[in-house]
């Protein structure tokens, strides 16, 4: 990231619930959901640009310069306010694609939060998110950056307190469709609506499971495999299965008895995003 003015991290999540309650006439469907930040990102960083040009320097394999949610983020951005300026943009990737852990959403929404930050747009969370829920259902949830219980498409937040546990995060080698999973016949679309309360007395679990596990056999391996230690989870629509453990230590040796050819990582879940104290301490200076 040579020449990179300021870099900021783009954190996964997890869904620790997701139910889905109906499909809606245009097809969207009705969801409740839990998410939580996770102390461990992707990495991006910026450089201004006088030419208004937006140029993302790292090849994403498999996507197209101009396809890539960053891209598209700052584009917007730029239509929404006019801005004459540009961005020479760069990204350390450490979030797996169809992972279920936010890799793109969260790598759009540090991107406007970056943007809005280098170019002193001024904008507020609020715009900032509502321009994010056009480029993906989940970008609003990293735009704002606190966890929360999320309904509608996952659009309507409510942010929430959880406890800070540490999670095991297997990642299973293979890239799961969300349009796939969220089209599937099989899938229960009559979860009933619950309140937050009830949630967080112990409620909750994932729709999309039963449904990934029998698509992809890898995902099915993997919740057996880390169900041996620990209740074991889907988070969204996978790839990616997690356990969470009280303290690092106890996550950590679970991750040493994995076999090597199932990456995997631990890392905190947290209430706050580590993107957003990073820019409390930018705009702290």
């Amino acid at each position: 990231m040579n020449g990179a003015t300021l870099t900021l991290p783009a954190p996964a999540k997890l869904n620790l619930m997701l139910h889905i309650l109906n499909r809606r006439p245009d097809g969207y469907h009705e969801l409740q959901t839990l998410f939580q930040f996770l102390d461990y990102a992707d990495e991006l960083g910026f450089a201004l640009r006088e030419d208004g040009e937006i140029r993302l320097h790292t090849e994403i394999a498999g996507v197209p310069h101009d396809s890539n949610l960053i891209v598209r983020a700052a584009k917007q951005l730029q239509q929404l306010t006019g801005c004459t300026l540009g961005a020479d943009l760069w990204i350390d990737k450490k979030l797996p694609m169809g992972g279920g852990i936010g890799g793109g959403s969260s790598d759009a929404a540090t991107t406007l939060l970056g943007l809005n930050h280098l170019w002193q747009l001024g904008l507020s969370a609020d715009q900032l998110a509502e321009l994010g829920l056009k480029l993906g259902a989940d970008v609003p949830v990293f735009v704002r950056g606190h966890a929360a219980f999320a309904e509608g498409v996952g659009e309507k937040l409510t942010p929430i307190e959880l406890e800070e546990p540490w999670f095991l995060v297997v990642i299973p080698q293979v890239l799961v469709s969300t349009a796939e999973i969220f089209s599937d016949p099989e899938l229960t679309r009559d979860s009933p609506p619950i309140k937050v309360r009830s949630l967080l007395e112990g409620g909750g679990r994932n729709d999309c499971q039963p449904v990934v596990q029998k698509r992809y056999p890898e995902v099915h391996n993997a919740l057996i495999l880390l169900n041996k230690f620990v209740q074991a989870k889907l988070t969204g629509t996978g790839a990616c299965v997690f356990g969470s453990f009280p303290n690092r230590a106890d996550a950590d040796k679970v991750a040493r008895q994995l076999p090597v050819t199932l990456p995997s990582f631990v890392a905190q879940g947290r209430n706050i995003s580590m993107l957003h104290r990073k820019l409390e301490t930018l705009a702290g200076k």
